[in-house]
């Protein structure tokens, strides 16, 4: 049987290793059957003429292709934004004002409480437009703005349905372990207790959960708090993966690790021990470079340390109303860059295939490779260092997901 596409006349970054950097093949073709790459090579080993090989053969004009992006760390569905406190951040007031003025998670919660569904589903369709531009075709998705059972279970409703609009593969995460929602003021035990025997289990009947997430932090849950948690989930055969060190040494890194987590995300204050620990477990680094520069934070992550241990590092725009209202994951590529010093190859590993490791899709997503999903981007670039390169710029041409070429419009607004 023939295959259903094949694209010729294009330059692959397949992101696969043991190969050249990127694991580059120029001059190549690319073989589609049945949503699954079927055949990836040099244009001149193909087994046959093209015509013969695929129902529709497609010239790509020269132009680079990667795997679909992967933005793997979101908090995209929430209700009302938070544009206030950053003006009152940047006229000098103190997380603790902004806290007594009503702000911080807490006002997030209340808002995405009072959010009707539909509305949850407007409001986050406009940011997974904007992803979906830039050539993401995978995202997570966490709840966390609900901190109780019946909204929580809409944000990931709402998540799923992403999916299905935009036809993008999502990753949900179970986030109630977030903050202490008002109503468990001073009793975090009886909250973590209602999460785990009613919240998590319920939700997951449902079949509205992929992993299970938790806020590792003092301003946040302990260790203890973390573990009976993570505790729960592994019971209910649920991956887990962790908010670890972002503002303090906590032990994060090594806690995820020690439930084989898919990643911890942040790790600014994390320790020698905590990145052997991960390496041990194989659990991917989550670097968030827009929570770090819209915070001005200044401690970096271990990168040093994380790339001698041979951890994996994933980037990601951790879009949320609070700390990171990014929606631009190649802005992330430059930060990576130019904030965290890592290289451009390396932010590009780390939103196709390390971040495919950080959601658990390893074995369908991340690098062309036969087999694999048969999602990828067309770019107008001379070379992938572009993609980190051109602050602001989207050189994105053409999007295939599962195999179907979609419709690319640029999102407005």
């Amino acid at each position: 049987m023939p295959w259903d596409a094949l694209w010729l006349n294009a330059h692959l970054a397949t992101m696969a290793t043991g190969r050249t950097k990127y694991g580059a093949i120029r001059d190549a073709a690319l073989g589609i059957a049945g949503g699954r790459i079927a055949w990836v090579g040099r244009r001149a080993d193909l087994p046959g003429r093209p015509e013969v090989l695929a129902t529709a053969v497609h010239d790509a004009g020269g132009q680079w292709i990667t795997p679909g992006l992967i933005d793997c760390h979101t908090h995209i569905v929430y209700g009302g934004n938070r544009a206030h406190e950053f003006e009152m951040r940047v006229e000098g007031a103190s997380y603790t004002e902004i806290a007594k003025a009503g702000g911080g998670i807490l006002s997030t919660v209340r808002a995405t409480r009072a959010a009707a569904e539909a509305e949850l589903l407007e409001g986050a369709s406009r940011r997974v437009a904007q992803l979906a531009s830039e050539g993401v075709t995978a995202l997570e998705i966490k709840s966390g703005y609900g901190l109780d059972r019946a909204t929580e279970e809409k944000q990931l409703r709402v998540a799923r349905r992403l999916g299905e609009r935009f036809g993008l593969t999502v990753r949900t995460t179970y986030l109630a372990a977030h903050t202490l929602p008002e109503e468990y003021s001073g009793r975090a035990d009886d909250y973590i207790a209602f999460v785990c025997e009613e919240g998590l289990p319920q939700a997951a009947k449902a079949g509205l959960i992929d992993a299970v997430d938790a806020f590792l932090e003092k301003i946040a849950f302990n260790e203890a708090q973390t573990r009976r948690l993570f505790e729960r989930a592994r019971a209910l055969g649920l991956p887990v993966k962790l908010h670890a060190d972002q503002l303090s040494d906590g032990g994060g890194a090594a806690t995820a690790a020690a439930f084989d987590g898919l990643s911890a995300d942040h790790l600014e204050y994390t320790s020698d021990a905590g990145v052997a620990a991960m390496a041990a477990a194989g659990t991917v680094a989550v670097l968030l470079p827009g929570a770090f520069y819209f915070l001005r934070e200044t401690k970096l992550p271990p990168i040093a340390a994380l790339r001698r241990a041979g951890v994996p590092m994933a980037l990601s725009t951790d879009c949320n109303p609070g700390s990171s209202p990014v929606t631009s994951l190649l802005l992330m590529l430059n930060m990576g860059c130019t904030v965290f010093r890592l290289t451009a190859e390396e932010v590009l590993h780390g939103v196709t295939r390390n971040a495919a490791s950080a959601l658990g899709l390893t074995a369908s997503h991340g690098t062309l490779e036969v087999g694999k999903a048969a999602d990828f981007v067309l770019w107008r670039i001379a070379g992938p260092a572009e993609l980190a390169y051109a602050v602001g710029a989207n050189p994105c041409t053409g999007v295939v997901g599962g195999g179907r070429p979609r419709v690319l419009a640029r999102a407005a607004g």
